[in-house]
């Protein structure tokens, strides 16, 4: 049986027992690309539910993420594969992919990218002079619900890694995604409140307990709805 998650960095475990947030960080494994560091996806929390399941994990999570390349990614693996559970820790709004000369880019509010090309850089600085933080989230929560429609048939859990919707626009998502509008039930501040420090006070990232216990608390909530008997 296949559980699959996808994500940001949270997801992807990163620094949870290293630095690295990406494989190619590590000298060691500098033709990995960006995918997660495999010393900690195998302490990250899909891991350990999948651990916990007896289920074969395949994470497509991957640090600095936009909701936009998890959606695509996401669809791309449904394709031609259908797991038995869907996990997905979504991003922060902001955050979009760029597709140029033959590559995806992921753009945040946090800066330029060193590698990016000019043509990028110049779309990046027009983009953050005008980005509209409150439209875009009304965005990104359409087009999560579009993807929680088409899972009707495939057992799925979102939750929000970071940040939760801020509007009274809502929608009942029944079952599937842990707290859409509720802070305290986002998978940072939910660690947080349990007691939990990240590895270091300049990153957002938690180590391999704190993992452990995201794990156990996505177990408790499958084990009560219906998609766990």
């Amino acid at each position: 049986m296949i559980l699959y998650v996808n994500g940001d960095s949270h997801s992807a475990g990163a620094e949870a027992v290293n630095s690295y947030c990406f494989a190619e960080d590590d000298p060691n494994l500098r033709l990995s690309g960006r995918k997660p560091h495999p010393n900690n996806l195998a302490v990250s929390y899909g891991q350990r539910l999948a651990d916990t399941l007896g289920y074969d994990l395949v994470c497509q999570a991957e640090s600095a993420s936009s909701n936009d390349r998890i959606l695509r990614t996401t669809r791309e693996y449904l394709k031609s594969n259908r797991p038995d559970l869907i996990i997905i820790g979504w991003s922060t709004w902001e955050r979009e992919e760029w597709f140029y000369n033959d590559r995806y880019w992921q753009v945040n509010a946090g800066g330029i990218g060193e590698d990016w090309p000019d043509a990028v850089k110049q779309q990046y600085r027009d983009w953050i002079h005008n980005i509209d933080y409150h439209k875009k989230e009304q965005e990104e929560h359409d087009k999560i619900w579009q993807l929680h429609l088409e899972l009707a048939d495939i057992p799925h859990l979102f939750f929000n890694s970071y940040l939760a919707f801020e509007f009274t626009n809502q929608r009942d998502w029944g079952i599937n995604y842990l707290g859409p509008y509720d802070e305290n039930q986002t998978y940072y501040h939910w660690l947080s409140n349990q007691g939990y420090k990240t590895v270091d006070p300049s990153s957002y990232h938690y180590g391999a307990s704190a993992h452990q216990m995201w794990a156990n608390h996505l177990t408790s909530i499958l084990k009560e709805s219906i998609m766990f008997t």
